[in-house]
């Protein structure tokens, strides 16, 4: 059974056992979080929701936060001398999906 849930602006396809990494989340290490926006819910029965599925939640468990690499943003105008370089490190809140409930 598989689910696709909605948070952070994205949109991921998830699995009891798997472990993503989300836009962070203000929770806890160790603690439980419960996903309620359900876009879609597949497996021997497809439910799809207009636009979220009616009781249905994905239960999780916070396995920490991080920051991803560094992107580099680098400006640069020809023949003005103008450049300017500017770095970026995405925060992320990664989880460990323990079970999606109907």
């Amino acid at each position: 059974m598989y689910a696709i849930i909605a948070t952070g602006g994205k949109q991921y396809r998830v699995s009891e056992g798997d472990v993503i990494r989300v836009e962070k989340l203000n929770a806890e290490a160790g603690s439980s979080y419960k996903f309620d926006q359900i876009l879609m819910v597949g497996g021997e029965e497809t439910k799809i929701g207009t636009p979220v599925v009616e009781g249905a939640s994905v239960e999780a468990t916070v396995m920490g936060d991080g920051k991803a690499k560094k992107v580099i943003v680098y400006k640069y105008k020809p023949k003005t001398g103008y450049h300017k370089k500017n770095g970026h490190r995405q925060q992320y809140t990664e989880v460990k999906i323990d079970k999606i409930v109907l």
